[in-house]
Parts: C-alpha cells; structure tokens; sequence
C-alpha cells in the first residue's frame, strides 16, 4: 500500500482517545475545567453550549453533533450563558457515581468527553502543532461520520454492555481520526508546520516518497520531481506549509523513527542506522546527538530507565 504520512504520524504519537463520560445540565448551569494538561476532546449530544477557554477573545458556542479538540493548555468554562459565575467542574465530578454527571436543572444539554493520551513523541509531532480549540461542526463534511460515532458511543456509556469501555474507546479513536481530517480538509487556512504539510495536495507526492522509504538518499530534485515541480518552486512550497525545508523535515522524521526505536526495541545502533539513511553508526550518532542533545546509547538507557522506575 502507498505511505500514509497522517497514519504514520499519527502511530508514531501513540494517540490513543479514552472516553471518560460526560454531563447533563439544564437550565442556568456553568462549569470551570482546570487546564487538562493533555488533549480533551468533547462531543455535543444533545443541546447548545458554551465554551470559553483563558486568554481568548470569545466565547464559542457548541451544537448537538458538534466536535471540540482542546489542547489542554488553558483551563476553559463552559455554560449556558459565558455571563454566569462557575461552579468547580473538578468538585464536581470527584464526587460522581458513574460515567454520567447530573449539572442544573432539567437534561437540556448532554455533553460527552475523554482525553487523547499521547506518547513521548505525541507533543512535539501533534500536540504543539493543533490550535487551542479544534472546532468541528455539525455541518461538515464528516458531520454524517462523526454523528454515527456520536450515537454509538452514547449507546457504549448507557447500555452496560459487555466491553462497553473497550469498545467507547475504540470509537472515540475513530471520531478522533475524523475530527483530525476535518482541521485538515482546509489545509491553506491551517498555520505552516507538520499538520499543514501532510494536508497539502502539492507536496502529498513527495511526503509519501519520504515516508515509504525513510532510508533512501533522497535528493531535492527527486522529491521535487515526484510533485511535478521545478526544483526552487517546490522548496519554497514546502517550507511555506511544512515550516521547513524538504530535507530538514526528513531528517525530523528519521530522528523521530530512530527515537521510537530506541525506546521500544532491541534493534542495534548499526542496524538502526542503516534503516534511517546513515552509512555508518557514527554518523548517525552524531546526528542524533545534534538533534536530540544526547547519544543514541545513552537516550535508550534514559527511556528504559523511566519505563522501569
């Protein structure tokens, strides 16, 4: 099959979306949120509300078969008017029964959410790249998609199947999936970085070249080729959507792949080497130490040492 640079990227984070439960509310209700210190993801059930994260201008509002991403950076509140005074959502929810939490009168709104664990390589190849609030609506696209997932995943949290909490994270996987491609169905809005380069029509060519084959020598002129463009147009075509030129992203890339490999194998540095474009194990040392500040010998013990402690 063709490279898939959104799949490769997304498995070498290890994204995995928990869902955690949700909330009823009703009435005059708002709730404060501490910063998740993750990604959190929220989906619109039923009703309308409001979401007003620290630090932005406005306040948005949520519709029933509405997706939000959060970065996890600022805390937020959300409510049915962004005028009122909130309640602690963490008091709140400590003390609940079950999946489900009961807020204001009346069931008006019903909100369900979770949170997108990340490995070590999640923060610096998705996390630092997706804005504070990932907005995805009803009315899009992938809205029929998202709303089935929706569906099921209040059926998985009300209807205590067997597997209900294996299966709500399955599908919240796939609605995370989904919202992703919709922040990436309008790649030119979207800021210069990874994100934005594997959304770009243009340079998909080349970027699945990279990602096939990670430890070919790749050549401007090839990958310029590839995307059916003159050398100079497609270097500053790529550096414009990606932030970087072509071979610095390949060369982010080998490092990302050598970084996995060194915390979850037993693959020998030469090996490794060879598997990410280096003739030699020294060369590719030092420029993993370049990159990463620490020797590939050295950066192994270090994450084996965390997975053992």
């Amino acid at each position: 099959m063709p490279a898939d640079p959104l799949s490769d990227t997304l498995a070498l984070t290890d994204a995995r979306c928990v869902i955690s439960g949700g909330f009823t509310a009703g009435g005059d209700w708002a709730l404060r949120f501490p910063r998740p210190g993750r990604l959190k993801i929220t989906a619109v059930v039923k009703g309308s509300f409001w979401v007003a994260l620290d630090d932005m201008p406005e306040a948005v509002l949520l519709e029933a078969g509405d997706v939000a991403v959060f970065d996890g950076s600022r805390p937020f509140v959300v409510s049915s008017d962004p005028a009122l005074e909130p309640a602690d959502a963490s008091t709140l929810f400590a003390g609940a029964a079950g999946p489900m939490v009961r807020f204001g009168a009346g069931t008006d709104v019903v909100s369900i959410g979770g949170h997108v664990e990340l490995g070590r390589n999640g923060e610096e190849l998705l996390l630092h790249a997706l804005p504070p609030l990932l907005h995805v609506r009803a009315a899009a696209a992938e809205a029929p998609v998202l709303g089935w997932l929706l569906d099921q995943l209040v059926h998985e949290l009300t209807a205590g199947h067997a597997g209900a909490d294996f299966a709500s994270d399955q599908l919240a996987q796939l609605m995370f999936v989904q919202v992703l491609r919709a922040y990436l169905a309008d790649a030119d809005a979207l800021p210069a970085g990874r994100l934005r380069a594997l959304a770009d029509d243009r340079i998909a060519p080349a970027l699945r070249l990279m990602h096939a084959e990670p430890g070919r020598p790749w050549q401007l002129e090839e990958l310029a080729r590839a995307a059916a463009m003159s050398r100079t147009t497609f270097a500053q075509r790529f550096r414009a959507v990606a932030g970087v030129p072509p071979l610095t992203y390949l060369l982010d890339w080998r490092m990302s792949l050598a970084r996995r490999a060194l915390r979850d194998g037993e693959t020998s540095l030469s090996a490794l080497a060879q598997r990410v474009g280096y003739t030699s194990e020294s060369a590719f040392s030092n420029a993993f130490k370049r990159t990463t500040g620490m020797a590939p010998k050295r950066y192994r013990d270090a994450a084996r040492t965390v997975v053992t402690t």
